[in-house]
């Protein structure tokens, strides 16, 4: 477990204050040397996602069901061809003779063929094809929002295990540092200087430190099987994070210079479009229903009684197909397909606003998230004098230890603010990232 590098600065500042706490303190519970280790980067995460994660697959899945379609309105435009082959032995009636029925022999007849049909045009068939090219495209672009939005849980869930490794660093170094007063109170109570009361309110907190620390390290383990879940990897591994949380140094970018990014690489912009497209589309080819149709047909083959007794025959021909009333439901259907496509331009301009509202939110709580490390690292440093100049009072004075019980209380909410502020700042730099369509260039 590495805490900051900022963090180590302030939290060991005074060593009078401090004790080191060791790895072993640190790490989470042992899990059994048989598991496999893993050790994961951000960067290691975020990828693994794009192979692993079940929703990621599944919308593969759904991008190759679309290219079937696709090829299935491809092939009513190419030519189809066809064969048959076919043998019959059979008789015929001949009618009624002297007043009984009367049949021929049975004879052979043999039949091979080959058939040809092509489109030649309808503009209704190519407009089915060009809508589900755009129905690819659409499968395509939810499956990269899925990738983006899964990214961006598997990076906001590697966020939350280094901050509750960071939450049980602090709580490990309040734990020493309690045990340390807590013996320094009970030495200056053996001399007369200190009361039963000032030990009992120290040691009361040195307690509730050493259960919010099992806490943070019961959470550790939690987020772990979170991310691994999110991941979709084997439970049955040791999950090491290599990354630590560190404060995010690029400058926060302008709102303008942001939603240009955003509105170019959303994947949900670019699937809305494709959605606009196919309702577009798929009108277009209902209208063209309205036009008349032309479809070339031909076969050839042999016919005969015996293979080597036979005849070439072909049959080659073009129909017009002119529609001319089915009872109006072409114009239902156009009406219809109008509807659908005014709904899909309707949800155009609330994707454009939900990427607006995400991009601004995050923008906010990125700015917001940096000063609130700053202010915390300037009460933190106020806390460690706090608590400095309340232990030397109760040296000096031998006053009771509530000033001092204070001044420790105040010192672990500086901690937890600083976790909490370095924290926010890295969930906020990945929503940013997600916001701008931007989560696989995190590091």
């Amino acid at each position: 477990m590495r805490i900051h590098t900022s963090f180590m600065w302030v939290f060991f500042v005074a060593s009078i204050l401090f004790a080191e706490c060791s790895p072993a303190a640190e790490s989470p519970p042992q899990i059994p040397q048989e598991m496999p280790v893993l050790k994961l980067s951000l960067k290691d995460a975020i990828e693994a996602a794009l192979d692993k994660n079940p929703n990621v697959r599944l919308y593969k899945e759904r991008i190759e069901a679309a290219r079937g379609v696709s090829r299935t309105q491809l092939g009513a435009l190419l030519p189809n061809l066809g064969s048959t082959a076919k043998y019959n032995n059979q008789t015929f009636f001949l009618g009624t003779i002297g007043g009984a029925p009367v049949r021929t022999q049975p004879f052979d007849i043999t039949d091979a063929r080959g058939s040809l049909s092509q489109s030649l045009f309808s503009w209704s068939l190519i407009e089915r094809w060009r809508a589900s090219r755009a129905a690819l495209a659409v499968s395509e672009g939810e499956a990269d929002t899925t990738k983006n939005d899964t990214m961006a849980t598997v990076a906001l869930n590697y966020m939350e295990v280094l901050r509750n490794y960071e939450t049980a660093a602090a709580r490990t170094a309040n734990v020493e540092l309690y045990k340390e007063l807590v013996s320094f109170i009970k030495s200056r109570q053996s001399g007369g200087m200190a009361t039963g009361l000032d030990t009992a309110r120290l040691e009361t907190q040195l307690e509730n430190e050493r259960q919010r620390l099992e806490l943070a390290k019961s959470d550790i383990e939690r987020t772990k099987l979170i991310l691994i879940n999110a991941l979709g990897i084997n439970f049955d591994l040791n999950l090491v994070l290599t990354d630590e949380l560190k404060v995010p140094q690029e400058p926060v970018p302008t709102q303008d210079s942001a939603m240009e990014v955003a509105l170019n690489k959303r994947p949900e912009m670019k699937a809305q479009e494709q959605r606009v497209r196919v309702s577009t589309l798929t009108l277009s080819s209902i209208k063209g229903e309205r036009l008349p149709s032309l479809q070339a047909q031909g076969d050839y083959g042999l016919i005969g009684n015996q293979i080597n007794n036979s005849l070439s025959t072909y049959n080659v021909g073009l129909t017009l197909s002119i529609p001319i009333f089915d009872g109006g439901q072409r114009e239902g259907r156009i009406g219809e397909s109008r509807r659908q496509l005014l709904q899909e331009e309707i949800k155009m301009n609330l994707v454009s606003r939900q990427i607006t509202m995400e991009l601004r939110e995050a923008l906010v709580t990125l700015t917001s998230a940096k000063e609130q490390y700053r202010i915390a690292k300037e009460g933190l440093k106020a806390a460690m004098t706090e608590v400095q100049l309340a232990r030397e009072r109760f040296r000096l004075l031998s006053s009771n230890s509530l000033e001092l019980s204070n001044a420790l209380f105040s010192l672990v909410r500086a901690k937890d603010n600083i976790i909490d502020g370095l924290f926010r700042a890295n969930a906020s730099r990945v929503n940013l990232a997600r916001a701008m369509g931007q989560v696989e260039e995190l590091r």
